[in-house]
């Protein structure tokens, strides 16, 4: 009999948490695409099932079961992408970021990364590509366990974002990026913050956009902030927002050695 109410309890809480997180995508706008990426989202529950990955000179998230079409981009982040190329089985769309100084003036030599998006035949979202650069400040091992940790996120209804959770997942074992790695790649930073232990390292990409919806203008400028401990040089938390999309990794919380402390 407990067994059984166990089991009960267990199916009653996954529905009323399903139900919730119903209620509040529907309370955002009460659009299909919402209504699509939430159950994109749905998914990473079942990460290895829904979800595949390859490594080598780019990051390449797979969509085995794709679901969201390339219109729900456009309405999600108000942002075109910089190129559309036909492929035998779709279409590519690539989001190009250069970086650029205070005065979103480009920067010379050309430091620049993008973001892939692969739609298939039938206009739906397959696979999502990171390119080398980009890598450099979210390593490959940092950014798969980040992805897996989005299952059972908390989603802020104010802010559209999700709260990730990293109790229910397995920690790694990898090196931080060091400083100055990171910085050959990037080039100097446009501002450096003191934050007491910490460097923060600002950088600005500007997205080169075949269009902007009216009101997302300000969603081009890609505020990047690097966060170095100062003891080690090692980067400990990646922050900005790319194409309308947030990421926030902090690394520490995903390394065995600092479970603990996390």
């Amino acid at each position: 009999m407990r067994n059984i109410n166990k089991r009960y309890y267990s199916k009653a809480h996954r529905l009323v948490r399903l139900i919730s997180l119903l209620v509040i995508i529907s309370t955002l706008t009460g659009c299909l695409y919402w209504l699509r990426a939430f159950q994109t989202y749905q998914q990473l529950d079942e990460f290895d099932k829904n979800f595949g990955i390859e490594v080598a000179d780019e990051f390449l998230l797979s969509f085995k079961k794709p679901i969201m079409f390339s219109e729900d981009f456009i309405s999600l982040s108000g942002l075109r992408s910089s190129e559309v190329a036909q492929e035998d089985n779709g279409k590519r769309w690539r989001y190009w970021f250069h970086k650029v100084d205070k005065n979103n003036k480009l920067i010379e030599p050309e430091i620049k990364f993008y973001f892939d998006l692969h739609f298939n035949s039938l206009d739906r979202l397959y696979s999502w590509g990171f390119s080398s650069l980009f890598l450099q400040i979210a390593p490959p091992q940092f950014l798969e366990v980040s992805l897996r940790s989005l299952a059972g996120a908390e989603i802020n209804k104010e802010t559209r974002q999700l709260r990730a959770n990293t109790d229910h997942i397995d920690k790694i074992s990898a090196d931080l990026p060091k400083k100055s790695n990171v910085v050959k790649q990037l080039g100097k930073p446009l501002e450096v913050i003191d934050d007491k232990e910490n460097e923060i390292y600002v950088y600005h990409f500007l997205l080169d956009s075949l269009g902007i919806n009216k009101g997302y203008e300000d969603r081009a400028l890609s505020v990047i902030k690097l966060t170095f401990d100062k003891s080690t040089d090692e980067l400990i938390k990646m922050s900005g927002r790319f194409a309308g999309l947030k990421i926030s990794i902090s690394y520490r919380k995903y390394l065995e050695n600092v479970a603990a402390n996390s």
